[in-house]
């Protein structure tokens, strides 16, 4: 998503506070055609390298926030009043940040 200039990604390590999944991403865009910029490159990217599909994406860009579920990891890509409104990061404050660029 760095090509696609994801606005402030954080990725959370959320195995020891959470069953549903073992990270988080979170970004977000600055506009529609943003958000929807950065689903498509996360999707076509990890089905053409590594040949991964979503498992599950909920959300529209239209909407202000995709949810996009790989099993191990959901990434949420929002718009930037969403992201402040849900605010994950709050929400998750147990979870253990990862450096961005390590992965998991």
């Amino acid at each position: 998503m760095e090509d696609k200039k994801a606005v402030e990604p954080v990725i959370l390590d959320v195995r020891e506070v959470s069953n549903v999944t073992d990270y988080y991403v979170i970004v977000h865009g600055n506009s529609t055609p943003h958000i929807k910029a950065l689903a498509e490159e996360v999707q076509v990217r990890l089905k053409k390298e590594d040949g991964v599909r979503t498992h599950r994406t909920s959300g529209t860009a239209d909407s202000a926030w995709i949810a996009m579920d790989y099993v191990d990891v959901v990434l949420h890509i929002f718009s930037r009043e969403t992201r402040e409104y849900y605010a994950l990061e709050e929400l998750w404050s147990d979870a253990k940040p990862v450096p961005v660029g390590a992965g998991g």
